[in-house]
């Protein structure tokens, strides 16, 4: 039996095949954003626990008798701003607060206005061209 799109998936009667395939190249690289984005948590988590342990790394220095290392270590390093005033959390909520929700919006204001909201249009279509029978 051949698939068909559910209503939800269905292409809007007033969408041509252009507006289906930008609609759907949006997607895309919305997708590619959220990827973005979970790589950027993994950059503000790792940062953190490296942070945190550079704590064993000074105790261990103290205890090899190399007190001056550790001392610029917790001076020069621990808790040291990764850019210009921000910590990794600040880049992560600077980053959410512009370019992520700015792109969302744009993204969800693309698919309302041409594809009267509904979502992975182009996938739909894509799964009833290639479905095995």
């Amino acid at each position: 039996m051949a698939y068909e799109p559910d209503s939800e998936h269905r292409r809007p009667e007033h969408a041509d095949d252009t507006t289906v395939e930008a609609v759907g190249k949006l997607t895309e690289a919305l997708e590619l954003l959220e990827r973005a984005r979970g790589h950027l948590y993994t950059f503000h988590q790792l940062t953190g626990r490296a942070d945190f342990a550079l704590d064993a790394v000074t105790e261990l220095l103290d205890k090899a008798g190399q007190r001056e290392l550790a001392e610029r270590i917790r001076r020069d390093l621990v808790g040291r701003d990764v850019i210009k005033d921000r910590w990794t959390f600040q880049i992560v909520e600077d980053y959410d607060a512009g370019y992520y929700a700015t792109f969302r919006a744009l993204e969800s204001e693309v698919r309302d206005r041409l594809m009267d909201g509904r979502r992975h249009v182009a996938e739909a279509e894509l799964k009833q061209r290639r479905t095995s029978p």
